[in-house]
């Protein structure tokens, strides 16, 4: 959740939208202050300003869309809004149970993987290549043609358009019915107090990384890359980093920069060192088994991390500030672990906002993120919250970058 993408090719995108950058204003009514970017991003930005002076009286203007306390629905990407219609009737939703599991199925078999490769599948061959029973398969498949996803003709297996599409998406099966199969099973139970999350109920940690990174692929590497690429930086941090493949990747492409990979799995630690290895990057990124909480709030130190001046987290704030009696403190002890960091990169899935009107439509994946997560018993936040926070602990919005999944930011912030 690799390689830089070109940021002018507009294939990069979702069809139907391209993230727009939501620049804050401060309660002083200025524009933020920006992250510390590069020197050419700088000049860029004085020849653009000097060649469009703001008319007397008016400041000068950064984006077309502005992040200011305004109705949600005013600043969402068009794709955020959805494409469900609601209410979900009863046909609706029992098919659209099944079809999400049948699209899991496939993506975990290769299907959707050598149908993008190779364009067609013989179910014979496929069968007998991987081993599969050939009933259970074809039965997969049926079903997957009557849900719209594959064209058969014969033994021979096609994507249709909406098949091609899924492929961006599938991520999110995998988080949801890999990852999360048994907490909403055990929902009833759950309300009931008889099943606890992390005590006799637990998600599949595996699919939910798994779905992560490939959600991170599809829809986010390339906002990362962009953002990036104009900020400076020596030493860049990554909390809560799996095997490290992200800071492994940023750091590859500047050369003469170092890296620190923190998770709290020692298992993704000892795999982190084998991707570190794999870059060519031994004794450049670092990856560090650690609690972030203890190095927060019990004083733990991490080698090198007083040198970090770009420090970035994915996914993983609202962790962090699941606790109440310490939300408030998150922010600053972030300040102070990391004393010279000038840009914290921190992006996270909020809570969607409800439209008062209601519009009748769902986007993918956010009713599944806010259930999952209140099954779990871990708060979620809005961005509005989220950009009180930042701003009460001390760190100045510089942008919220609308990251891929919907309803998902980039916070770009910068140390005061």
């Amino acid at each position: 959740m690799t390689g830089p993408v070109s940021t002018s090719a507009p294939s990069r995108w979702p069809r139907t939208w391209r993230p727009n950058r939501l620049e804050p204003t401060s309660r002083g009514g200025q524009p933020g202050h920006a992250a510390r970017r590069s020197p050419a991003a700088g000049r860029r930005r004085r020849r653009a300003s000097e060649a469009r002076p703001p008319p007397s009286g008016r400041q000068p203007a950064v984006r077309t869309e502005r992040c200011e306390r305004v109705s949600p629905l005013n600043t969402l990407p068009s794709e955020w809004q959805g494409q469900a219609p609601t209410p979900l009737n009863p046909d609706t939703a029992f098919n659209g149970y099944i079809c999400a599991n049948v699209l899991h199925g496939l993506e975990r078999l290769g299907v959707f993987e050598l149908l993008r490769d190779e364009k067609s599948l013989d179910m014979d061959r496929f069968c007998e290549t991987n081993g599969l029973d050939s009933a259970v398969f074809r039965a997969l498949v049926g079903a997957a043609e009557s849900f719209g996803y594959l064209d058969v003709r014969g033994a021979q297996v096609r994507a249709t358009s909406v098949g091609e599409d899924v492929a961006r998406y599938l991520g999110f099966f995998t988080w949801g019915v890999g990852g999360y199969h048994d907490i909403f099973a055990s929902a009833a139970p759950v309300a009931r107090g008889e099943r606890r999350f992390g005590v006799d109920l637990h998600r599949d940690e595996g699919m939910v990384a798994l779905g992560s990174a490939q959600a991170d692929t599809a829809l986010m590497r390339h906002i990362l890359d962009e953002e990036i690429a104009g900020i400076d930086f020596r030493t860049l941090v990554d909390l809560g980093a799996g095997v490290s493949e992200r800071v492994s990747r940023l750091v590859k492409a500047r050369p003469g920069t170092r890296g620190i990979g923190i998770d709290i799995s020692r298992p993704a630690t000892e795999l982190a060192r084998d991707t570190v290895a794999g870059y060519g990057l031994a004794g450049t990124v670092e990856p560090v088994c650690a609690d972030v909480l203890d190095i927060l709030f019990n004083g733990q130190e991490i080698d090198g991390g007083d040198a970090a001046d770009v420090v970035m987290s994915f996914m993983f704030l609202h962790d962090l500030l699941a606790a109440p009696e310490r939300r408030e403190e998150v922010v600053p002890r972030l300040r102070k672990a990391f004393p010279r960091a000038h840009t914290f990169l921190l992006a996270d899935t909020t809570i969607r906002p409800r439209n008062e009107e209601g519009d009748g439509r769902l986007p993918v994946f956010s009713s599944g993120f806010e259930l999952a997560h209140a099954l779990m018993g871990v708060p979620l936040h809005t961005r509005e919250e989220y950009e009180e926070l930042f701003e009460r602990g001390g760190m100045k919005l510089r942008r919220s970058v609308p990251f891929g999944a919907p309803h998902t930011y980039l916070f770009v912030l910068e140390a005061s």
